[in-house]
This record gives structure tokens, sequence and C-alpha cells, in this order.
């Protein structure tokens, strides 16, 4: 089997999420907790691999032409930002190290699809699920996560890693992607509800303005807002801040990108800031302890103070990646089209 399997026990894996979470470990301890987390981390691509399979054939049965489907390992930057947000969390339990996304045209479609999930029968164990649609976060951020345990009888290793799947609109995946790259743009944290309180303030309620595109329940603090009242809030806070110019502006200053065509299962992506320039690194399903180490020594770069940002994803062609994963190519033309909307809407009085 070419597939990663564990290399080391739970109590290990725990112990270099410790290591990782302290704010001072010694070199040695890092070098050792980094690679239990390299090999922890690329042991989710089995699993990942199953859950998209079964995902893929859903949306053929359910016949979501214009769907994206897309897989990622978690970025060791965010994985050690969430051990030091929450204390308590073990590294062998985190839920989303393994993540696999599925971005549907529209509300219905990630409700049917959310049902169908719900009906299937097979090994794996639900261990969570939120409808960050019907109770959406303060940030503005609505998704349906489902959290599996998995199970696999043909392959024992990977029994008990977790796999987060999340069910998306295109509006909603429009909205989250944008507030990445304006994150990225600003050099804040702003996914995780870090950052100026005037850009998180924007995007929640640019939030609430999506949700009511889509006529799902209000962000928190914005029920009182009506759906053209909110349109307007929204557009004059991306007028005021200068939103559309600047996400405009640094859209069009990425004049490069340098891709590797190859068919394969794995991409590398790293979006050099300084250079504002992507590349694209190709590997086989077979090569993926190679990916994982060269997305690993991309990260060690980051952390030592490069202006870059990686993630290893798996996803079908060059144009579906774009579509997927438009904050790493800086690509908010669908955000500044929906504000656009807006303005056109709260002018008609419609």
């Amino acid at each position: 089997m070419y597939w990663p399997t564990p290399s080391y026990s739970r109590a290990q894996v725990n112990r270099a999420g410790d290591i990782l979470r302290n704010a001072d470990p010694t070199p040695d301890e890092l070098i050792w907790a980094r690679e239990v987390l390299g090999n922890w981390r690329s042991c989710h691509g089995y699993p990942i691999n199953t859950f998209q399979a079964t995902l893929r054939a859903k949306l053929r049965a359910l016949e979501f032409r214009n769907s994206l489907v897309a897989q990622r390992l978690k970025r060791t930057p965010s994985i050690v930002a969430k051990l030091r947000r929450f204390p308590g969390m073990e590294l062998a339990r985190m839920q989303d190290i393994g993540g696999l996304r599925a971005v549907v045209g529209d509300l219905d479609a990630v409700r049917r699809l959310e049902r169908n999930y719900q009906k299937s029968i097979f090994q794996h164990e639900l261990v969570g699920q939120v409808d960050y649609i019907e109770n959406p976060k303060e940030s503005g951020y609505r998704s349906v996560h489902l959290v599996y345990r998995y199970r696999n009888s043909r392959a024992p290793a990977y029994d008990g890693l977790r796999v987060e799947l999340q069910l998306r609109s295109r509006h909603q995946h429009t909205w989250a992607t944008s507030v990445e790259t304006m994150g990225t743009f600003l050099g804040q944290a702003l996914k995780s509800s870090e950052g100026e309180a005037e850009w998180l303030d924007f995007f929640s309620l640019a939030g609430a303005a999506f949700a009511h595109l889509e006529g799902t329940p209000p962000v928190p603090g914005y029920s009182e807002l009506s759906k053209l009242e909110a349109y307007k809030a929204a557009d004059a806070e991306a007028t005021r801040l200068r939103i559309r110019e600047q996400l405009s502006a640094f859209t069009v200053a990425m004049d490069a990108i340098s891709s590797d065509h190859r068919p394969g299962s794995y991409r590398l992506l790293v979006l050099d800031l300084d250079k504002r320039q992507v590349s694209i690194a190709t590997f086989t399903r077979e090569a993926l302890e190679q990916a994982s180490a060269e997305y690993l020594a991309q990260e060690e770069q980051i952390m030592a103070g490069a202006n870059r940002q990686a993630v290893l994803v798996a996803t079908g062609p060059l144009d579906d990646l774009r579509r997927a994963y438009p904050n790493y190519f800086l690509d908010t033309r669908d955000f500044i089209a929906t504000l656009n909307r807006m303005a056109g809407a709260v002018k008609r009085g419609a």
C-alpha cells in the first residue's frame, strides 16, 4: 500500500500537539513534533480519498453537474493556531485535519446533499454535525459541517481518523473565500475572527447580506435589518473601506501563475505574496509522502518568516482548482460582483 500509515501512537501525537502549542519548545522537541505532525496529517490522505469518491458519486446521482469537490490537508500554522485557541484540544482528536468540501449551486442543493448523507448507510460513524446555515456564526460564516470517524475493515490502520465534510452553496463559498483573501491582503487572521474590528465587522455585515440573498436565518447582531437595509449597509461599508478597489487592485497584480500541468492527484499551492505569484506542483497519488514532505518544508519557511501561504489539496482540473480555492489566486471577482448586485438592488428599491 502506497498510502502513509500512522507511525506514532495517539499519545505521541497528542504530546506533539502539546509541544506545538508551547510558545517556547526546544529545537529538538520542535523537530520531533513537526515530524509526528507530518506523518499524522499525511495519514488522513487515505480516508479523505475514500470520502471524496463517495461524494463525487452522490453528486453524480443527484445530477449536480456544476458542483465543486476539493479536499485538503490542514495547514500547520492553522493547526498550531487552533491548538493555542483551544488549550484542552488534543491533536489526535482534531476533527478537520483532513477536510473535504462540496460547493453546490444553491441552498436547495446543499439541503438535498445533506439529506442524502443523513440517509447513507456505511461503516463510518457520524460524530459531529453543525448547521451554520440555520445558526450562522457571528462572523457571518455559513455552511453545514459533517464530521465522520473513519471505519474500514479492509484498512484498519486508519480507523478512528476524523474527516470533516463541508457542504456549501456558491454564495457561501464566495463569502468564505473572500474573507480569507482579504485576510491575506491585510496580513490578519480574519478567517479565525482575529484582526481589526472594522474588517471583522464588515464581513459579518456582508455575511448578513449574503444570508438575505438565500433567505436563510440572519447573522447574529443583524436580525433587525431588512434585506434592503442589509444590502445598503454592506454597500456603504464596502465603499467606506474601499473594498472593491483594494481587492480588484490586488487581483490585477496577480500577473504570473507558474503551474505544473501534469495530471495528478495532489497539488501543492504556494502563494508568494512578495512576488504576487502562485506556483503549483503536481504529485501522483503514490507520491503523497513526497508531497507531504514538500508541504512541510514550505511551512517551515513560512513559520521562519517567508511571506507565503501554502496548502496541499486534491481536486480535478486546474480550472476547478481556481474555483475551489480562489483565495490562493487572490480572486474575488464573484464577491465584488455580488456586492455590486446588492448595490443595484438598493438603487432599484427591490
